[in-house]
């Protein structure tokens, strides 16, 4: 089985992990400020704040900017659940609007109808590591005078007009052991705000700068110096790793020339977290055909998050949401391995396996 993904740890990792325990200063210590201020550089921001995992560290840019009951946030039900649940941990309300056919990402042509009073942020989702198309979101948030928070778990060293991930307002990343930068568990919470920064740093660390006196109320977001380490460690091979991913990719499109795979917008950098095509009709057969050669894959995200029950319980409307690109792709998307680690024969293997399963449909994606 080529497997859709798997952790890329090399003797780096190891000797990291193993440096820390000897330590004896597991928690968070020096690496993970190190950690912090080498992801800040190669974000191009002043701070990084590394956390449990990437869903606390949205929830502590929210929590820091000061949304909570009664207000709302918009953002995309083609994502993660976290997206949205981090949004109504703070008590506010999310606000889905459709995503464009040709990135998946937020469209920025139907931003501004969902723009209400109570609108507090706007949250748009970088979605398999490609961002979205930020200058027009920026400009209509500035126009309001209405944060942007990226949610960019998914789009390490992404890029936009230039831009790198990150760059347009206080943003997330995840860590998770999927991720192409990792930790096994963790995440950044990023901003070129000093005052944000503060709030994040007292909020992970129930309300302290100094021990025992606490400034304001917090919990326990804190990170490891063990993650800490493996993050350093990984984020030396970053662009070489990302490299690959492109280099991968751009195989992958040559070979599949005919099908629905996906594209990089003109001005964008694609970090390629995910390579995901699209199966309108025969996407189940698809699957049982590429596992029956030993092809992993998976379905991200196959029930948009407007269409979870707990959501259409918490959100009133949820239920009734005119997303018809959102409920397509759901429908008709497919990731299919593309990580670093795969090997030529592998590469071949993927692209191979599907021109014998799938059905060829025109190399458009726009219908």
């Amino acid at each position: 089985m080529i497997p859709i993904s798997r952790p890329d740890i090399g003797p780096a990792e190891e000797q990291a992990v193993l440096d820390v325990l000897r330590s004896g200063m597991l928690a968070m210590g020096a690496r993970t400020a190190a950690f912090e201020e080498a992801w800040a550089a190669y974000c191009g921001v002043k701070h990084a704040v590394l956390m449990a995992n990437g869903t606390v560290a949205m929830e502590a840019i929210l929590h820091g900017l000061g949304i909570g009951p009664g207000d709302e946030v918009i953002t995309v039900s083609f994502s993660f659940n976290a997206t949205a649940s981090a949004i109504l941990r703070t008590g506010a309300r999310p606000v889905f609007v459709d995503v464009r056919e040709d990135d998946f990402c937020l469209d920025p042509d139907r931003l501004e109808a969902a723009l209400t009073p109570r609108t507090k942020a706007i949250m748009p989702v970088h979605l398999y590591g490609l961002m979205a198309d930020m200058e027009p979101i920026a400009e209509i948030a500035a126009r309001r005078g209405i944060p942007v928070i990226e949610d960019a778990a998914q789009a390490h060293g992404a890029a936009c007009r230039g831009r790198r991930a990150g760059r347009f307002g206080p943003s997330m990343f995840s860590l998770y052991a999927t991720k192409n930068l990792m930790t096994g568990e963790g995440g950044f919470a990023t901003t070129d705000d000093d005052e944000l920064a503060r709030s994040l740093r007292l909020f992970r660390n129930h309300g302290m700068e100094r021990r025992y006196y606490h400034d304001r109320l917090g919990t326990n977001y804190k990170p490891t110096d063990l993650a800490a380490a493996i993050g350093l460690a990984q984020l030396a091979r970053l662009d070489e790793r990302t490299a690959r991913r492109r280099r991968n990719a751009a195989w992958l499109s040559t070979q599949l020339d005919g099908y629905l795979v996906p594209r990089v917008p003109e001005g964008r950098e694609h970090a390629w977290h995910q390579y995901t095509m699209r199966f309108p009709g025969e996407r189940q057969r698809v699957i049982d055909g590429l596992t029956e050669r030993g092809i992993g894959t998976l379905i991200y995200y196959p029930v948009p998050i407007h269409r979870q029950a707990y959501i259409q319980a918490l959100v009133p409307g949820a239920a009734d949401l005119d997303l018809p690109v959102t409920n397509r792709l759901a429908d008709e998307v497919l990731s299919v391995p593309v990580r670093p680690n795969l090997t030529d024969d592998e590469l071949a293997a993927v692209a191979a396996a599907i021109r014998e399963v799938a059905t060829p449909v025109g190399a458009a994606v726009a219908r």
